[in-house]
């Protein structure tokens, strides 16, 4: 057996990421498996589902996974091409021992990696690491495993229709040419109402846009089949099909953290008092909103892996993230499922009897920055929040820590936390007026140059 060294990048936080034929390789893929099998069989296990989206090198990379999962003697069920969410949903369905995908999610063409679980878990962190050093020993199980056809996706649909109550909303989707296309044509034509499908062919080069619906540039296409058709939302889903974005019938963005308090108002509906997470990138509105409908909103670190987490910490019905990735285990798994999401958004607008302009409109309007994302080296990206906590303990402004450092007064927020992906830094700013968010970013502004960290232009 031969030792394997992985690029030193491509070890991500939530995933295993790179870019193909430069960091990423088909050799590279083989050592997933054989790593990634290993801690399977360690864990007890027997059976991994594989899944792969539609990026060109998609299909080569999966066979190779697929060769190193069987060399550790598993039992290997192939789904196929398809969304990150029904690669999650096999593993319930097939009560497998785990699951990788082959997905480059939102990135651009050339990228490609592995998103993973063990067990009914996400793999992540220190996990990917463990399994970076197993390759790198070559300390394999071995065995001889074997691989079949496993299809899900006629099961996917109907469990994603076993919880349709949209009742007849009309809606555009824009699958962006990623992995979602075939599963939302195939569910649209199930449940009633005009709904117009765009970009629904599978298109590893992504013709039409970038497919990341949290982009406002990627939304003009959406907005278009929105707006010309008289539809009452858009529906926009990201490479993979684990991210949503959403506008209403007059062609306004819906925010994440605004789809998340509109989710959350229907859960609580059903589940009185309970917990609903959410990132520490999220609007305060939100926190505010699941408060005032009686849920407990809890603030928590950024990553979808890291929430999937403590949402089974906290036994929390609902879950989200600013970037679009919704987590239901009320009535679902507990994963992000954007195709999912939009079942229990359609659904959810049905059930208030008002458009979503008007359940928008019903949210107080803040004034805020976008996400901002700035350099800042790999050696002073933790450090650097860690240093502005420590000048302001005592400054009577509220410090949260739970994820860089969130700062709230009376003007508002802002934020400044390490990226887990990146050599950068990231920032955000709300208040309720103009003036307010002019000091917010003062602040932020003096803090980022008390640690020697130039801020970027738009602040």
């Amino acid at each position: 057996m031969t030792a394997h060294m992985f690029h030193p990048t491509v070890l991500r936080e939530y995933d295993i990421r790179g870019i193909v034929g430069k960091t990423l390789s088909e050799a590279d893929a083989y050592a997933v498996g054989r790593g990634f099998g290993t801690l399977v069989r360690r864990n007890g296990g027997r059976s991994v589902c594989t899944g792969y989206d539609g990026r060109v090198s998609s299909p080569a990379l999966e066979a190779a996974l697929v060769e190193g999962l069987k060399a550790c003697g598993l039992r290997v069920l192939r789904i196929g091409l398809g969304p990150t969410p029904m690669l999650y949903f096999s593993v319930y369905h097939n009560d497998a021992d785990g699951g990788v995908m082959l997905t480059g999610s939102h990135n651009p063409p050339d990228y490609n990696g592995f998103k993973m679980m063990i067990g009914k878990k996400p793999f992540f962190g220190e996990q990917i690491l463990h399994l970076g050093r197993i390759a790198a020993a070559a300390d394999y199980e071995s065995g001889s495993g074997s691989a079949e056809d496993a299809p899900v996706f006629d099961a996917y649909i109907d469990r994603l229709l076993r919880d349709w109550t949209g009742g007849t909303l009309n809606a555009a989707w824009d699958t962006g040419n990623g992995a979602a296309g075939p599963v939302v044509e195939a569910l649209t034509k199930r449940i009633g109402g005009r709904q117009v499908v765009i970009n629904a062919e599978v298109d590893g080069t992504f013709p039409n846009h970038h497919p990341d619906p949290t982009d406002p540039e990627t939304l003009h296409q959406l907005r278009a089949a929105t707006l010309d058709n008289g539809l009452d939302l858009g529906l926009g889903f990201d490479g993979d099909g684990d991210r949503i974005g959403a506008l209403d019938g007059k062609g306004n963005i819906i925010w994440g953290d605004q789809l998340l308090a509109l989710l959350a108002r229907d859960v609580l509906r059903d589940v009185p008092g309970a917990t609903i997470v959410a990132d520490v990138k999220s609007s305060q509105v939100l926190f505010d909103d699941v408060a005032n409908h009686g849920g407990k909103p809890l603030m928590w670190r950024t990553g979808h892996s890291l929430i999937k987490q403590k949402m089974a910490e906290t036994g929390a019905p609902l879950a989200g993230e600013m970037s679009g990735h919704i987590f239901f285990a009320h009535k679902w798994y507990g994963f992000d499922d954007a195709i999912y999401a939009a079942v229990r958004l359609l659904g959810a607008i049905a059930a208030s009897g008002k458009t979503l302009d008007e359940l928008r409109a019903s949210l107080p309007s803040m004034m805020n920055t976008p996400e901002l994302r700035f350099p800042c080296a790999e050696d002073r990206k933790f450090a650097v929040p860690g240093e502005i906590r420590a000048r302001l303990a005592g400054s009577g402004d509220d410090v949260n820590d739970i994820d860089g450092v969130r700062v709230t007064n009376s003007d508002g927020w802002w934020l400044l936390r390490a990226s887990n992906t990146q050599d950068v830094l990231v920032a955000r700013c709300e208040s309720a007026t103009g003036e307010g968010l002019a000091r917010l970013k003062e602040q932020l502004v003096a803090q980022l140059r008390q640690s020697g960290i130039m801020p970027p232009d738009s602040l």
